[in-house]
C-alpha cells in the first residue's frame, strides 16, 4: 500500500514537472509563431544557423524553451535550425524598453542581411520590469564661459577637452587655453583661427594620445595645438602653441573605438551649407547622404555599425554594406555621441531631443537591430544643447548647453549601470 502511494505521489510530481515545464514557454509560444513566419517569408525552405542573444528581462532558464520553440516553428515552414556548414542565419536578439519587449531577427544569406522583427504584448510579457537598466548623470565641467576671468563672449563654443591639466575650448573664431584655479578657470592664451564665416558654426577638437597635442577643424581651417613644459621650470610661460591655416581637409567624424584618438574616418565639410557632404575616406562600400554628425557601434558578434544623423531628420546606420533607416528616432535632434559606459551592451548612443527647445534633454540608446531603444531616463540639461561630442575617455560625452541668458557650459555625462 506504501509503495502505491510512493508511485502515486512521484507519478503527481513527475505530472506537476511535465505542467510547469509546458507552461514556462507558454507566454512566448505567439511571439516566437510570428517570428518565425517572418523568418521562413524571407529565408525560404533551408537550413540556418539560429543564434539567440538576450539583452531583455526574460530569465536565462526562459530561453531554451524560447529557442525550442523557434525551431518547431521555424521547422514547420520548413526552414532546419542547423546544419554548421549552412552559409545562412538567423540571429534573434532579445531585447526591451520600460514599455515593451521587442524581438528582433537578422537573416543573413551570404552578404545580404535582412531584418524582422515582432512586438511582444508588454502587459503579458513585462510583469515587474525594473524599467531603465541606467542613469545619466552631468557633471559640469568648466562653468559658465562668459564669466571666465571676467570676460563676456557672444560667440558659440564649437568643442571643449581636457587636455594636459588644461582646458582647451574651441569657439568659433578662436581657440583658448584654461588653467585651472581656485572656484574656475584662467584664461592664458587665445589664438585666432583663419576661418570662413558660416550661418552654423560648427567644429571639432581631437586630442592625441599622447596627452600634449591635438587637431581642430572648423569651416575652412584646421588647427594643430602643441604643449611643452615652461622653460627653466618657470610658471608663467602656459607652454602651448596653436597653429590654424585654411584647409579643405576632411575633418574626422569619430574615433576609433580604443580611444586611440586615431581618427579612423573623415568626412568632407560643406562650409555653405555647415554639413558633411557624404564623402568620406576611406570609402565604406555605400553612397552616404549629407549628414551632421556620424558615429561608430560595435557589434558584440565582431565587427561594427556606422550611424548617421541626416540633413533630412532621418537616422541611417550602414551594416554589412548596406545602409538602412533606423526606427525609434523620431524625437531626435541632430546631434548624438557614442560611449562605452560598460552597462547593458557595453555601447549606448546618447542622443539630443528635436529642436531648438529652451530647456533640452539628453537620453541614453542601444541598436540590438535597426531600432533605437531608450536605455535610460532623459536627462533635463538646463538649456539648449548646441553640441555633444564622445569624451576623450570615450566612457562619457561632453555636451555644450546654452540657456536661456545666452551663457555657455560645458558639462560631462555619464551613464551609471542601474
Amino acid at each position: 500500500m506504501k509503495l502505491v502511494k510512493a508511485v502515486a505521489l512521484v507519478s503527481c510530481w513527475l505530472a506537476g514537472l511535465a505542467w510547469a515545464s509546458a507552461q514556462a514557454p507558454g507566454k512566448w509560444a505567439q511571439p516566437a509563431l510570428e517570428l518565425a513566419g517572418q523568418i521562413a517569408d524571407l529565408l525560404g525552405p533551408g537550413q540556418a544557423q539560429l543564434t539567440i542573444r538576450n539583452l531583455s528581462t526574460i530569465q536565462t532558464s526562459d530561453i531554451p524553451g524560447i529557442r525550442k520553440l523557434l525551431e518547431q516553428d521555424l521547422k514547420a515552414r520548413g526552414v532546419i535550425a542547423g546544419g554548421v556548414e549552412s552559409a545562412n542565419a538567423i540571429r534573434v536578439t532579445l531585447s526591451e524598453n520600460a514599455r515593451e519587449r521587442l524581438w528582433v531577427a537578422e537573416i543573413a544569406e551570404g552578404s545580404e542581411t535582412r531584418v524582422t522583427m515582432v512586438h511582444v504584448d508588454a502587459g503579458a510579457s513585462l510583469p515587474g520590469v525594473a524599467g531603465e537598466r541606467m542613469v545619466l548623470r552631468k557633471e559640469l565641467v568648466s562653468g559658465l564661459f562668459h564669466r571666465i576671468g571676467g570676460v563676456a563672449r557672444d560667440n558659440p563654443i564649437l568643442a571643449a577637452a581636457e587636455i594636459n591639466g588644461h582646458l582647451v575650448v574651441m569657439f568659433s573664431d578662436s581657440i583658448s587655453v584654461f588653467s585651472s584655479v581656485s572656484g574656475g578657470w584662467s584664461e592664458l592664451n587665445t589664438f585666432s583661427m583663419d576661418r570662413r564665416l558660416s550661418r552654423d558654426p560648427r567644429g571639432v577638437l581631437i586630442p592625441a594620445a599622447d596627452g600634449g597635442t591635438f587637431a581642430a577643424y572648423t569651416p575652412g581651417a584646421e588647427c594643430m595645438g602643441s604643449y611643452s613644459l615652461p622653460l627653466n621650470g618657470g610658471t608663467s610661460n602656459s607652454g602651448w602653441t596653436v597653429r590654424c591655416g585654411a584647409s579643405d581637409n576632411p575633418w574626422p567624424v569619430y574615433q576609433s573605438p580604443d580611444a586611440s584618438g586615431a581618427p579612423s574616418l573623415k568626412a568632407f565639410y560643406n562650409p555653405a551649407r555647415d554639413y558633411f557632404t557624404g564623402v568620406v575616406t576611406p570609402g565604406v562600400g555605400v553612397d552616404l547622404p549629407p549628414f551632421y554628425i556620424a558615429g561608430l557601434i560595435p557589434r558584440a558578434a565582431g565587427g561594427a555599425a556606422l550611424l548617421l544623423a541626416g540633413v533630412d531628420g532621418k537616422v541611417q546606420m550602414v551594416e554589412n554594406g548596406a545602409l538602412r533607416s533606423v526606427a525609434g528616432t523620431r524625437e531626435w535632434g541632430s546631434d548624438f555621441a557614442v560611449v562605452r559606459s560598460g552597462c547593458g551592451t557595453g555601447t549606448q548612443v546618447i542622443a539630443s531631443s528635436s529642436g531648438e527647445a529652451a530647456n533640452d534633454s539628453l537620453r541614453a540608446f542601444e541598436f540590438p537591430a535597426l531600432e533605437a531603444l531608450p536605455t535610460s531616463a532623459a536627462l533635463a540639461m538646463g538649456g539648449t544643447v548646441t553640441a555633444i561630442w564622445t569624451a576623450s575617455d570615450g566612457k562619457s560625452a561632453m555636451a555644450v548647453v546654452r540657456n536661456a541668458a545666452n551663457e555657455y557650459e560645458v558639462d560631462r555625462v555619464t551613464a551609471l549601470c542601474n
